[in-house]
């Protein structure tokens, strides 16, 4: 009972850089970062390859690429440093993940779609799709589970949650909602492909990380004491 217990939930702490880079066994943190990171970026590729609508960021990024004549994963790199910029009114911590978020997950997606077909037929369609939304989930419980900082979107929302006294689920969603929003206006990439990441990414993450946290303990081996980042609700966080 103990043991199913203890896989069911998934405790992870929030780190200031400075502890991230004293934490233990950080080659492993790195190294399953990386892993995380690269198959976020792939999947999120496989999604809009699929040719049934991107991730609600992408829509964004897609939209706004098309228009500037830039790729999809530059506008993901453009966009995700914008985002830190408002990280310091809201006084939010960069770490080590932060930055490597911001710039590895937007040369994965060109990397994929560099070497990705787009979908050819409905059936092709819906499995590069499928397998997109499930590979992203898994790949994003990989890269929180290793517990070296959050994406500049889950900072921008657990930073205005605590400014704005709020739960960050509903904050999350209204700033999907309105991300989505603009990136339809302009003429970006959504589909059925969108809902089904919407619904489907929180279970899956929520499923993913308790076989994949690495649980933190300082070098001297005594655990960790800085506050614990909230974990994703199910359909309403991306750990971008």
């Amino acid at each position: 009972m103990t043991r199913d217990r203890r896989r069911s939930t998934a405790r992870l702490d929030n780190l200031s850089l400075r502890d991230q880079l004293r934490v233990d066994r950080l080659p492993l943190r790195a190294l399953q970062m990386m892993v995380g990171l690269t198959g976020f970026g792939f999947s999120l590729a496989l999604l809009l390859e699929s040719g049934l609508g991107g991730a609600p960021w992408d829509v964004l990024h897609a939209a706004l690429a098309q228009r500037l004549g830039l790729t999809v994963g530059t506008l993901s790199i453009t966009v995700s440093f914008v985002l830190l910029l408002l990280w310091f009114p809201l006084r939010e911590r960069i770490g080590i993940g932060t930055i490597a978020n911001s710039i590895w997950v937007g040369v994965s997606i060109d990397l994929g779609m560099l070497v990705l077909p787009e979908a050819r037929g409905v059936p092709l369609a819906v499995a590069m799709m499928l397998l997109g939304v499930t590979l992203n989930g898994i790949s994003g419980g990989v890269y929180l589970g290793a517990q070296l900082g959050a994406g500049p979107r889950d900072g921008l929302m657990t930073g205005l949650g605590r400014v704005l006294n709020r739960p960050v689920g509903p904050v999350r969603i209204v700033l999907e909602v309105i991300v989505l929003v603009t990136g339809t206006v302009l003429g970006g990439p959504l589909g059925i492909g969108t809902v089904v990441y919407a619904i489907g990414l929180g279970p899956i993450i929520q499923l993913t990380l308790p076989h994949v946290t690495i649980p933190v303990r300082t070098l001297n081996g005594r655990a960790a004491r800085a506050p614990a980042m909230p974990e994703p609700a199910p359909g309403s966080a991306q750990p971008r």
